[in-house]
């Protein structure tokens, strides 16, 4: 890895890597090896109070510049980072442990897209003139001021511009607090910013786990909380937002239906599977994991499913033949074996896997279940891992009732060569992001976001303007004002 792209502190605040070693030590494990790569130390009191104090100075500055250019710095960041696309590739594989093949693609490229598009956006974001007779009014949308971003460990670097791209399009500002398993790569989305030309403050990164939250969110400056994270943790903020009133975005956790009928084309259904359970070592939160398969081919789409698993590529991540990384941590590899000791134990068949993998570095080998029942464990709750689930149905009715049985809604998917049956059964589907014959694209272009239990809001395309601005509303009398008394 080139040396400058490397984070040289804890923490990037008012223009500038700062760091303070009185914060809790938060050691950086590469997945692939077990190793500690790097230390950082939470954030402190000291760096909380001025990451405030910078983020709403230079609120106040970046509000007052013209849409264009706000748009201009944001599409010069997005030039950046697709000039060091390598190198921030090479940080992401480092933090997650995610191939080089799939963060080379996805990663720094999705976080340069959301920045090229809300770049774009910014000078367009305009009121409206209302004629009320003799009298008239008018709206202006108004940034939020001050926000916060938590973010989740399996984009750090997407996830980072997801939020930040529309808040700064808005005229906001924004402190952005990586998960501490994953706390490199945000500070490299910080440094490129204020390197484009955003004022010293307005895009901080502090590091720290729940308390640095804790008291970001619950600071009376704050306007606006947006968390990518677990419905648990989704729960504590909210409330701790709901508290002040302030603007929330909820992005959490799924436990998503991908629904494959008899008529479907069986490679692209296989396909569509294996994208919805191993890309990224199954660490996406719109994965769809509870997969059924209409009884008629299920044991073709099985056979299909463990031949083309065979071809999986497990290995060293920054080898680009590898398609198959480890978990990210220890702990999410024990986590996910608990699950699959859970499938075994109620009864769900082995098709393949099932069992971590020797060696250093948290692996685990990629799994198939058969014969699931929806009240298994492995069918309700989110594993968070590379273990796919295939449950059988018979009907149409069925199948949409049984996907819709679950206190989450991110995410859902259908494969069938029939159009009218895709879009009826997906009209039927309570889910906030689905797919039809695909699964897990994600274009900025389209709201991303769920319903139900999975969140409240929606990041990518214009309706994440509507969860970083708000609109005041003008009236404006001509005539003279009648009054009764």
């Amino acid at each position: 890895m080139a040396y400058d792209t490397q984070p040289v502190a804890s923490h990037f605040v008012d223009g500038a890597y700062i760091e303070d070693t009185d914060g809790e030590l938060i050691e950086v494990v590469y997945p692939a090896t077990g190793k500690v790569i790097a230390r950082v130390h939470a954030a402190t009191p000291a760096v909380i109070e001025k990451a405030m104090e910078s983020g709403l100075r230079a609120q106040r500055e970046w509000a007052s510049w013209k849409g264009v250019e706000r748009g201009r710095v944001l599409l010069r960041a997005a030039q950046i980072m697709r000039e060091r696309n390598r190198d921030l590739s090479v940080l992401e594989t480092w933090d997650t442990g995610k191939p080089l093949s799939e963060t080379l693609y996805v990663d720094a490229t999705s976080a340069a897209d959301a920045l090229e598009y809300f770049g774009g956006l910014a000078g367009s974001l305009t009121g409206e003139h209302v004629q009320l007779g003799n009298d008239w009014g008018y709206t202006v949308r108004e940034p939020l001021g001050l926000c916060v971003g938590i973010g989740a460990w399996n984009y750090p670097t997407q996830i980072s511009c997801w939020k930040g791209a529309p808040a700064l399009a808005c005229g906001n500002a924004m402190i952005f607090k990586p998960s501490e398993t994953t706390p490199l790569c945000a500070l490299k989305v910080a440094e490129i910013l204020h390197e484009a030309g955003a004022p010293a403050g307005l895009y901080n990164v502090v590091q720290g786990m729940g308390a640095v939250g804790a008291a970001l969110v619950s600071d009376p400056r704050v306007a606006k909380v947006s968390l990518t994270g677990s419905v648990a943790t989704g729960r504590k903020v909210y409330a701790a937002a709901a508290a002040d009133m302030k603007h929330v975005t909820m992005e959490l956790g799924g436990k998503s239906p991908l629904i494959i009928f008899d008529d479907a084309d069986i490679e692209n259904a296989v396909g569509g599977a294996i994208l919805a359970n191993f890309y990224s070592t199954g660490q996406v939160c719109s994965n769809g994991t509870r997969v059924f398969v209409q009884k008629a081919i299920k044991q073709t789409f099985l056979d299909r499913l463990a031949a083309r698993l065979q071809g999986a590529q497990i290995g060293d991540p920054m080898d680009e033949a590898t398609t198959l990384g480890p978990m990210v941590s220890q702990r999410q590899r024990e986590i996910v074996l608990g699950y699959i000791e859970k499938g075994l134990s109620e009864g769900a068949r082995l098709v393949c896997g099932g069992q971590a993998l020797e060696g250093e570095g948290f692996y685990i080998a990629p799994t198939v279940f058969a014969d699931v029942t929806d009240d298994m464990t492995i069918a309700r709750e989110e594993i968070f891992g590379p273990v796919l689930s295939v449950l059988d149905f018979d009907t149409e009715e069925e199948v949409i009732a049984r996907a819709n049985a679950t206190e989450m809604g991110l995410s859902a998917g259908v494969f069938t060569r029939d159009i009218s049956r895709a879009h009826r059964v997906i009209a039927q589907v309570r889910a906030g992001s689905c797919f039809i014959n695909s699964y897990n694209d994600a274009p900025v272009e389209l709201p991303f976001g769920g319903t139900k239990m999975s969140g409240v809001g929606r990041e990518n395309s214009k309706t994440a303007i509507e969860h970083y601005s708000q609109l005041k509303s003008v009236y404006v009398r001509m005539g003279d004002v009648e009054a009764p008394f």
